[in-house]
């Protein structure tokens, strides 16, 4: 298992990179986001980038930006971030990650009122975007959401989007499985129905109720399971610990925590 952590896109990128290097962790998962890390900047300092995680011995993860507006009603700002997204997915490319995570679209304001038309417009976002991913031999998983995002959230959903893009793969986030009521039922849900499509793990906690990205074991995420149900189907490949603290050894811990539960069974 490779484990990892990610960056502050508020904080220079490559003070960043030293900050995960030195929790000892095998890779970056790069969040490309303003105002740190949007495309532009991160393509003006590639060279020293790859280089760092070179010197580093760390892989690379991308997340694609997650403020984005691309099921917006409006053509204008949805056009844009569908823009935004594929000139994020080129520069990924040339950074040769291990794979891309991808946050579905946010349905918000008075999409709400009109989940059909909001839903199209964000399959039809998720089309370019995939077919970009493909045509640049990225290898994109999409995120699962929680209910307040109104969209991606369920097996279900995911079911039906697969279909669809075959070659589309999964990131499961444990926080955002947990809230809404279910608690880890829905992650078990995930991993038993999509064994073969996730590619990458967020590992975070919370208490049910809010995405509060804590310590693994803070929260009400009984990773006892998921981590059983993991090791069911597996799955040995890219777990980032999602962890946001101002004290990062949470974050040493959290890995800590998660590895013992996966050799321990």
């Amino acid at each position: 298992m490779l484990y990892g952590a990610m960056n502050f896109p508020v904080r220079p990128i490559l003070e960043q990179v030293k900050a995960v290097a030195a929790g000892g962790f095998d890779y970056l998962e790069l969040a490309m986001d303003p105002p740190r890390a949007h495309h532009k900047l991160i393509r003006e300092q590639k060279r020293d980038l790859l280089e760092a995680l070179d010197k580093a011995g760390m892989a690379l993860v991308c997340h694609l930006p997650t403020f984005l507006s691309t099921a917006d009603l409006t053509d204008s700002l949805r056009k844009a971030s569908i823009k935004e997204m594929l000139e994020s997915l080129d520069v990924a490319a040339e950074l040769r990650p291990l794979k891309v995570v991808l946050h579905p679209s946010y349905v918000t304001g008075l999409g709400v009122f009109v989940m059909e038309q909001s839903r199209q417009y964000a399959l039809e976002s998720l089309e370019a975007v995939v077919e970009k991913a493909d045509s640049l031999g990225l290898v994109l998983g999409l995120e699962n959401m929680f209910p307040r995002t109104r969209y991606m959230t369920d097996p279900a959903e995911f079911a039906e989007v697969f279909e669809r893009f075959p070659t589309l793969k999964m990131t499961l986030d444990t926080g955002h499985a947990n809230i809404g009521g279910r608690g880890d039922k829905k992650a078990i849900d995930f991993i038993q129905q999509f064994s073969d499509r996730i590619v990458h793990i967020h590992a975070n906690d919370n208490f049910g109720k809010e995405d509060n990205h804590l310590p693994v074991g803070a929260g009400t995420v009984d990773f006892q399971k998921i981590v059983k149900a993991l090791k069911n189907i597996g799955y040995n490949q890219t777990v980032t610990l999602e962890v946001f603290s101002q004290d990062r050894e949470y974050l040493s811990i959290s890995r800590e925590k998660f590895a013992a539960m996966i050799e321990g069974l």
